[in-house]
Order: C-alpha cells, then structure tokens, then sequence
C-alpha cells in the first residue's frame, strides 16, 4: 500500500485488492460506519463525521452495483496489458492478476538535450528528433509483437511513464486496437526495466482512494 499527494489536496492511497476489506473496516473504525454510494469512478464512502474516501475502480472494473460486488470485482483476475515507456526505454507485458504471462523489455538511444547554442543545437535537435522517432516506432513493433494478438482479450491497455512518448507510440496505426483500450490510469514509474514492469503489473490491479482534504 502507497501514499502520495493529490492535485488539489488530498492524497491517494494504493490498496492492493486483498486488503481492501480490512482498509474499510479501518476507515468505519476510525470515523463511523460509512454510506456507500456508487459513481462513475468506483465507490464513495462518507462517513458520520464527514470523511470521505472515494474508491478508485482498477482498470477493467467495471461490473459492480454496489460496495460489496465492487471489492468482489477487484479480486478478480483480468488480463492487462501494460505498455510503459520513457526516452528511448519501453517495457510492454501482459498481466494475468499480478503475475505476468508476457513481456519484453527493450532500450534504444536517444540523447540527452544539450546547453550548445547556434546551428550545432539546430543539427543536435533533429538529431534527437530522429532518434526519438526511431524509438518510438521499435516501441510500436514491440508492442505490436507482444501486445496486438492478445488485444481480443484484455480488459484494459494500462500504460505509464512519459505521456508524450506513449501518447507517440499508440499514433501507430497498427496499434488502433490496443489504443481503444486504454485506461484512464497512468502509472509513474521510473526507465522501464523487468524489474519496473513487475511492479506495474501490481500496481495496475490496485485500488486507488482519494481522501480529501478534511
């Protein structure tokens, strides 16, 4: 379980599915027994005292009327697939609960920006443009490798790390189906390594609460 700040005030807590249960008997004990309600996102819990605790459907939740079938949702096991990806790194997988069935991991060169000034700057940016591009299209074919065949039967694309770059590699036309699953969810996560995709795989089936501010 994780904690962070929230834009706008707040924080979000990470529960892993399995010890969501016991995080809400928490939540009663400490500020009476809450009034589930249901929204567009997951479940919000109010409670007597006026705390608030707004649960976060995992991507690929999406059956549930009311508290309970929500956390019997969660625990469910769904196919994800993950693409994650910063500069010139990307990692995709496949994630069957937080176990992974597939993956690749690949890095490719991309060169840092530079103080340079003048036409060399001018000549070191198109460098890096093109080799930004480069990257981008050897991450759209991993993915199309790894991720396109299983795109039938995923619940949801979940992707993390820089945006843009992602944003670049899903422009790929072959991969219209992977980019029509992607979840809202955006994992931060460090240059994509096995190791970094593991934890992804976690992280992509946990429940998101946002407490504001009281």
């Amino acid at each position: 379980m994780g904690s962070r700040p929230a834009a706008g005030g707040g924080r979000w807590v990470d529960v892993d599915p399995e010890r969501l249960p016991r995080w809400v008997e928490g939540f009663a004990a400490r500020h009476g027994t809450p009034e589930p309600t249901t929204a567009d996102f997951g479940i919000t819990l109010r409670a007597p005292d006026g705390a608030v605790a707004e649960l976060h459907a995992p991507p690929g939740v999406t059956a549930y009327t009311d508290l309970s079938t929500f956390q019997s949702a969660t625990l469910e096991s769904r196919l994800l697939g993950l693409l994650l990806a910063r500069k010139g790194a990307v990692a995709v997988g496949i994630a069957l609960g937080d176990r992974l069935t597939a993956s690749k991991v690949d890095t490719s060169y991309v060169q840092s920006r530079t103080a340079a000034g003048g036409w060399s700057q001018q000549r070191f940016a198109r460098r890096r443009e093109n080799q930004a591009k480069a990257a981008a299209g050897d991450a759209a074919d991993l993915a199309a490798r790894v991720l396109l065949p299983a795109a039938g039967e995923l619940a949801a694309l979940v992707c993390g790390g820089d945006r843009r770059t992602v944003d670049t590699i899903l422009t790929d036309r072959r991969l219209a189906p992977l980019a029509a699953l992607r979840a809202d969810r955006h994992l931060q996560v460090p240059d994509p390594r096995h190791a970094v995709l593991l934890d992804a795989a976690k992280a992509a089936r946990a429940v998101e609460i946002h407490l504001p501010p009281e």
